[in-house]
């Protein structure tokens, strides 16, 4: 089984762009049961609370599948502090989730997590996780 940690973006890009690569991240491989999710406390509370702005309203979000695949994901407890800094801190529990579950971290922000604080966490885009599952 492949795990994943989706950073917010993917959440978001998935609710906005039904046929994107993250939509078919979670519609037809995380919610199917092909990969499975990695979530924490932290990450599940930025879920909600990204996906719960005003801006986001029209957009009928949060995603009727959001607490389906919270539900069905792997859900593990509050991962250490991670140790390196980051351009956004805000990223920094997405990045030690990764690491503490062995997952790789799919993000559409590549730039904020830079090859010098991965610590080994395979980070890469949606586009390139889709070609690895064989799926792009």
């Amino acid at each position: 089984m492949q795990f994943a940690v989706f950073d917010t973006n993917v959440i978001v890009s998935a609710g906005l762009k039904p046929n994107s690569p993250p939509a078919l991240l979670v519609t037809e491989w995380a919610i199917e049961g092909n990969i499975r999710l990695s979530t924490c406390p932290s990450v599940i509370a930025e879920y909600y609370e990204v996906t719960s702005r005003p801006k986001f309203a029209r957009y009928n979000f949060p995603p009727q599948w959001l607490d389906f695949l919270i539900r069905t994901s792997r859900q593990l407890p509050e991962p250490a502090p991670w140790p390196l800094d980051l351009p956004d801190p805000k990223d920094a529990p997405f990045l030690a989730l990764a690491h503490a579950s062995g997952a790789w971290l799919v993000t559409g922000n590549l730039k904020h997590f830079p090859r010098s604080a991965r610590r080994g966490v395979t980070v890469i885009s949606p586009s390139e996780y889709l070609e690895r599952l064989g799926a792009g």
